[in-house]
C-alpha cells in the first residue's frame, strides 16, 4: 500500500513538472535575438554606402585579432578608397549592390558583378561576368542576404545580354561552397600555383551557372 502510495506521488509530481516546464528551453537574450529572420532589399549601392560596405568587407575578410587589429582600420580605409573608385568610374557592365535589413535600416550584406578577362588557359567568352566581394554582417548570416545578392546579381547579368555567370570560391570555405552549391553554381576547374601550394594555401574553385532567362523551360 505504501509504495502504491509513492508511485501514485512520483506520477502526479512528473506531471505537474511537465505542465509547468517549457516545452523548449529559453534561449539566452543575445541568441534569441540573433535567431530572428531579418527581410532585405536589395539595391544598387551609392556614395552613402561607402562606409558600411566597407566596414562589411573588411569584416569578412580580414582578421581583428593580434597584430591585424592594429592595421585593420588601414586595411578598411583602403576597401574603401577602392570602392569608391569602382563606383566613380564604373564601366557600364558593372554593379556594386547592397542588401539592406527592412527592419534596421542598416546594410546587412554586399556583392559585386562585372565583365572580366579570362586568363590564357581558360577558354571562354572574351569577356565573361564574374562575381566577386560577397559580404554579410555576421549578425544577419543564415538568413537569406546572401542568397538575395547572387539572385540580383543573375539577374543584372541577363539584363546584360549574358546567359553564364562565374566566381570562385576557397576549397577550405565550406560555408559559401554549401551556399553555391544550393543556388546552383558547379565546378569548372581548380586553380593552385606553386607559391600557394608552397606555402600550404588552400586551391581555389573556379564556379560556374548557366542562367535561363525568365520564361524559358
Amino acid at each position: 500500500m505504501f509504495y502504491s502510495s509513492l508511485l501514485a506521488l512520483v506520477f502526479v509530481n512528473s506531471w505537474f513538472s511537465f505542465l509547468v516546464s517549457p516545452a523548449q528551453p529559453l534561449l539566452p537574450l543575445e541568441e534569441a535575438v540573433l535567431t530572428v529572420r531579418s527581410t532585405f532589399s536589395i539595391r544598387t549601392a551609392q556614395a552613402r554606402d561607402l562606409g558600411s560596405t566597407a566596414e562589411i568587407l573588411a569584416d569578412s575578410f580580414h582578421e581583428r585579432s593580434g597584430i591585424m587589429g592594429w592595421i585593420f582600420p588601414l586595411l578598411r580605409l583602403g576597401i574603401h578608397e577602392d570602392l569608391k573608385n569602382r563606383l566613380r568610374s564604373a564601366p557600364p557592365h558593372y554593379g556594386c549592390l547592397v542588401a539592406r535589413v527592412d527592419q534596421a535600416e542598416e546594410l546587412a550584406g554586399t556583392i559585386e558583378v562585372a565583365l572580366r578577362l579570362p586568363p590564357v588557359w581558360q577558354s571562354l567568352h572574351p569577356h565573361y561576368p564574374y562575381i566577386s566581394n560577397l559580404a554579410v554582417r555576421k549578425l544577419y548570416r543564415r538568413q537569406g542576404a546572401a542568397m538575395q545578392l547572387l539572385i540580383a546579381c543573375e539577374r543584372l547579368v541577363l539584363l546584360w545580354g549574358f546567359e553564364d555567370l562565374y566566381l570562385h570560391v576557397l576549397e577550405n570555405n565550406y560555408e559559401a561552397r554549401r551556399l553555391y552549391l544550393k543556388a546552383g553554381y558547379q565546378l569548372r576547374g581548380v586553380e593552385q600555383n606553386w607559391w600557394s601550394w608552397l606555402l600550404g594555401h588552400p586551391k581555389r574553385l573556379f564556379l560556374h551557372k548557366h542562367l535561363r532567362p525568365s520564361g524559358s523551360v
